[in-house]
Protein backbone atom coordinates (compact mmCIF):
# COMPACT_ATOMS: atom_id res chain seq x y z
CA UNK A 1 0.00 0.00 0.00
CA UNK A 2 2.97 2.14 0.56
CA UNK A 3 4.39 2.01 -2.95
CA UNK A 4 1.05 2.95 -4.35
CA UNK A 5 0.74 6.04 -2.17
CA UNK A 6 3.61 7.48 -2.84
CA UNK A 7 2.78 6.85 -6.65
CA UNK A 8 -0.32 8.60 -6.12
CA UNK A 9 1.31 11.69 -3.88
CA UNK A 10 3.92 12.11 -7.11
CA UNK A 11 1.57 12.00 -9.82
CA UNK A 12 -0.90 14.21 -8.55
CA UNK A 13 2.14 16.51 -6.76
CA UNK A 14 3.36 16.85 -10.35
CA UNK A 15 -0.18 17.27 -12.21
CA UNK A 16 -1.06 19.84 -10.03
CA UNK A 17 2.37 21.52 -9.97
CA UNK A 18 1.60 21.95 -13.73
CA UNK A 19 -1.49 23.49 -13.55
CA UNK A 20 -0.98 25.60 -9.94
CA UNK A 21 2.11 27.10 -12.22
CA UNK A 22 0.25 27.94 -15.24
CA UNK A 23 -2.75 29.30 -12.77
CA UNK A 24 -0.70 31.81 -10.86
CA UNK A 25 0.15 33.57 -14.44
CA UNK A 26 -3.92 34.56 -14.58
CA UNK A 27 -3.73 37.53 -12.70
CA UNK A 28 -1.50 39.16 -14.94
CA UNK A 29 -4.58 38.60 -17.52
CA UNK A 30 -7.14 39.64 -14.44
CA UNK A 31 -5.01 42.69 -14.54
CA UNK A 32 -4.77 43.09 -18.28
CA UNK A 33 -8.81 42.95 -18.18
CA UNK A 34 -9.71 45.48 -15.33
CA UNK A 35 -6.62 48.08 -16.43
CA UNK A 36 -8.86 47.82 -20.08
CA UNK A 37 -12.10 48.18 -18.03
CA UNK A 38 -10.50 51.37 -16.47
CA UNK A 39 -9.23 52.77 -19.72
CA UNK A 40 -12.39 52.00 -21.38
CA UNK A 41 -14.51 53.53 -18.84
CA UNK A 42 -12.94 56.68 -18.33
CA UNK A 43 -11.89 57.24 -22.38
CA UNK A 44 -14.39 55.54 -24.63
CA UNK A 45 -17.48 53.76 -24.01
CA UNK A 46 -17.51 51.38 -21.10
CA UNK A 47 -17.40 47.29 -22.44
CA UNK A 48 -20.23 45.07 -20.84
CA UNK A 49 -17.36 42.00 -21.20
CA UNK A 50 -14.43 43.04 -18.46
CA UNK A 51 -16.54 42.83 -15.17
CA UNK A 52 -17.90 39.31 -15.96
CA UNK A 53 -14.37 38.52 -17.64
CA UNK A 54 -12.85 39.20 -14.37
CA UNK A 55 -14.91 37.52 -12.32
CA UNK A 56 -14.24 34.45 -14.32
CA UNK A 57 -10.55 34.52 -14.56
CA UNK A 58 -10.45 35.28 -10.72
CA UNK A 59 -12.78 31.99 -10.40
CA UNK A 60 -9.85 30.30 -12.52
CA UNK A 61 -6.97 31.12 -10.60
CA UNK A 62 -8.15 30.74 -7.37
CA UNK A 63 -9.62 26.99 -7.92
CA UNK A 64 -7.09 26.34 -10.35
CA UNK A 65 -4.58 27.66 -7.94
CA UNK A 66 -5.79 26.02 -4.78
CA UNK A 67 -4.71 22.73 -4.99
CA UNK A 68 -0.64 23.66 -5.79
CA UNK A 69 -1.24 26.14 -2.44
CA UNK A 70 -2.36 23.19 -0.43
CA UNK A 71 1.00 21.41 -2.07
CA UNK A 72 2.95 24.14 -0.64
CA UNK A 73 1.56 24.23 2.42
CA UNK A 74 1.08 28.21 2.16
CA UNK A 75 -2.83 28.40 3.01
CA UNK A 76 -3.92 29.80 6.30
CA UNK A 77 -3.15 28.26 9.45
CA UNK A 78 -3.62 29.16 13.00
CA UNK A 79 -0.31 28.41 14.69
CA UNK A 80 -0.85 29.24 18.41
CA UNK A 81 -0.66 25.78 19.20
CA UNK A 82 0.36 24.07 16.21
CA UNK A 83 3.67 25.16 15.72
CA UNK A 84 5.06 23.95 18.78
CA UNK A 85 3.83 20.25 17.71
CA UNK A 86 6.30 17.41 17.02
CA UNK A 87 5.75 16.64 13.21
CA UNK A 88 3.73 13.28 14.21
CA UNK A 89 1.09 14.85 16.10
CA UNK A 90 0.81 17.74 13.56
CA UNK A 91 0.17 14.53 11.46
CA UNK A 92 -2.22 13.36 13.57
CA UNK A 93 -4.29 16.80 13.65
CA UNK A 94 -3.77 17.53 9.98
CA UNK A 95 -5.17 14.07 8.94
CA UNK A 96 -8.95 15.19 10.88
CA UNK A 97 -9.01 18.13 9.27
CA UNK A 98 -8.02 16.64 6.07
CA UNK A 99 -11.11 13.90 6.42
CA UNK A 100 -13.54 17.26 7.23
CA UNK A 101 -12.16 18.78 4.13
CA UNK A 102 -12.39 15.59 2.05
CA UNK A 103 -15.75 15.74 3.12
CA UNK A 104 -16.73 19.03 2.49
CA UNK A 105 -15.33 18.68 -1.11
CA UNK A 106 -17.35 15.59 -2.26
CA UNK A 107 -20.15 17.73 -1.20
CA UNK A 108 -19.14 20.78 -2.77
CA UNK A 109 -18.13 18.84 -5.94
CA UNK A 110 -21.54 17.23 -5.70
CA UNK A 111 -22.82 20.54 -6.05
CA UNK A 112 -20.62 21.72 -8.53
CA UNK A 113 -21.58 18.91 -10.64
CA UNK A 114 -25.11 19.36 -10.11
CA UNK A 115 -24.43 23.23 -11.45
CA UNK A 116 -22.45 22.20 -14.72
CA UNK A 117 -25.09 19.92 -15.70
CA UNK A 118 -27.74 23.14 -15.11
CA UNK A 119 -25.97 25.10 -17.10
CA UNK A 120 -26.05 22.76 -20.24
CA UNK A 121 -30.33 22.29 -20.12
CA UNK A 122 -30.44 19.70 -17.73
CA UNK A 123 -33.04 20.53 -15.34
CA UNK A 124 -33.81 17.22 -13.96
CA UNK A 125 -32.61 15.83 -10.69
CA UNK A 126 -30.00 12.52 -12.02
CA UNK A 127 -27.18 14.71 -13.27
CA UNK A 128 -24.76 11.94 -13.81
CA UNK A 129 -27.55 9.85 -15.89
CA UNK A 130 -27.46 13.26 -17.85
CA UNK A 131 -23.55 12.80 -17.98
CA UNK A 132 -23.72 9.57 -18.72
CA UNK A 133 -26.16 10.06 -21.72
CA UNK A 134 -24.29 13.20 -22.87
CA UNK A 135 -21.03 11.21 -23.34
CA UNK A 136 -22.56 8.81 -24.63
CA UNK A 137 -23.87 10.73 -27.42
CA UNK A 138 -20.61 12.17 -27.86
CA UNK A 139 -18.89 8.94 -28.62
CA UNK A 140 -21.32 7.50 -30.93
CA UNK A 141 -22.21 10.47 -32.95
CA UNK A 142 -19.96 13.51 -32.57
CA UNK A 143 -20.51 17.06 -31.37
CA UNK A 144 -23.73 17.10 -33.06
CA UNK A 145 -25.26 13.99 -31.54
CA UNK A 146 -24.07 15.71 -27.82
CA UNK A 147 -26.33 19.05 -28.68
CA UNK A 148 -28.72 17.07 -29.30
CA UNK A 149 -28.53 15.77 -25.63
CA UNK A 150 -28.38 19.19 -24.34
CA UNK A 151 -30.97 21.14 -23.65
CA UNK A 152 -30.95 25.46 -23.42
CA UNK A 153 -27.68 26.46 -22.52
CA UNK A 154 -27.54 28.83 -19.27
CA UNK A 155 -26.74 32.36 -20.14
CA UNK A 156 -25.42 35.16 -17.32
CA UNK A 157 -28.19 37.59 -16.50
CA UNK A 158 -26.03 40.56 -17.34
CA UNK A 159 -26.23 42.74 -20.85
CA UNK A 160 -23.15 40.21 -22.34
CA UNK A 161 -24.84 37.20 -21.70
CA UNK A 162 -21.95 34.74 -21.57
CA UNK A 163 -22.48 31.16 -21.36
CA UNK A 164 -22.03 30.12 -18.29
CA UNK A 165 -20.92 26.23 -18.78
CA UNK A 166 -17.31 26.99 -19.55
CA UNK A 167 -16.70 28.55 -15.53
CA UNK A 168 -18.63 25.81 -14.09
CA UNK A 169 -16.43 23.24 -16.13
CA UNK A 170 -13.57 24.90 -14.57
CA UNK A 171 -15.27 25.02 -11.07
CA UNK A 172 -15.53 21.12 -11.56
CA UNK A 173 -12.09 20.70 -12.43
CA UNK A 174 -10.25 22.62 -10.04
CA UNK A 175 -12.74 21.14 -7.07
CA UNK A 176 -11.78 17.78 -8.33
CA UNK A 177 -8.35 18.40 -8.45
CA UNK A 178 -8.28 19.75 -4.95
CA UNK A 179 -9.89 16.59 -3.77
CA UNK A 180 -7.01 14.74 -5.53
CA UNK A 181 -4.91 16.82 -4.11
CA UNK A 182 -5.80 16.95 -0.12
CA UNK A 183 -6.14 12.60 -0.55
CA UNK A 184 -2.52 13.26 -1.45
CA UNK A 185 -1.98 15.39 1.81
CA UNK A 186 -3.90 12.34 3.80
CA UNK A 187 -1.64 10.10 2.42
CA UNK A 188 1.68 11.75 3.90
CA UNK A 189 -0.09 12.51 7.35
CA UNK A 190 -0.58 8.34 7.11
CA UNK A 191 3.27 8.28 6.18
CA UNK A 192 4.69 10.65 8.72
CA UNK A 193 2.01 9.13 11.70
CA UNK A 194 3.73 5.79 10.50
CA UNK A 195 7.27 6.86 10.40
CA UNK A 196 7.22 9.29 13.19
CA UNK A 197 8.68 11.85 10.99
CA UNK A 198 8.60 14.35 8.62
CA UNK A 199 8.32 13.01 4.64
CA UNK A 200 8.69 15.30 1.39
Amino acid sequence: MAGFMRRYIVAIEHVNRVIGRFAMYLVFILMGVLLWSSISKTLFDPTLWTLETAQFVMVAYYVLGGPYSIQLGSNVRMDLFYGGWSPKVKAWVDSFSVICLLFYLGVLLQGALTSMAYSLGYFGTEPYAFYADLIGAFLTGGPDAAMEVMGYLERSSTAWRPFMWPVKLILVAGVFLMLLQVLAELFKDIERIRDGEETA
